[in-house]
């Protein structure tokens, strides 16, 4: 971007929150919007849950998923490096 900062107002699990970053708005509403089914899956499968402990477990799940493809973008990667 053009070192603006974006200002965006998103709502995830029924709470409103405004956003200021270096990235999109197109991208800020695609991340919440993916944080907030994901906290909406997690609600509806274990609904004596706590809002807190619904993200909680959001978060964990999506760490989780980003390490599992670091791991494959690294073993990617590697074999690339292997061909040459």
């Amino acid at each position: 971007m053009d070192g603006k900062k974006t200002k965006i107002t998103v709502e995830i699990f029924g709470e409103t929150y405004a956003l200021k970053g270096d990235i999109e708005p197109e991208r800020i509403l695609r991340v919440a919007a993916m944080l907030d089914e994901r906290m909406k899956k997690i609600a509806k499968a274990n609904s004596r849950l706590s809002p807190s402990k619904v993200a909680v477990l959001a978060a964990l799940n999506i760490a989780d998923e980003y390490l599992r493809l670091e791991q494959d973008y690294q073993q990617l990667l590697k074999m690339l490096k292997d061909e040459k």
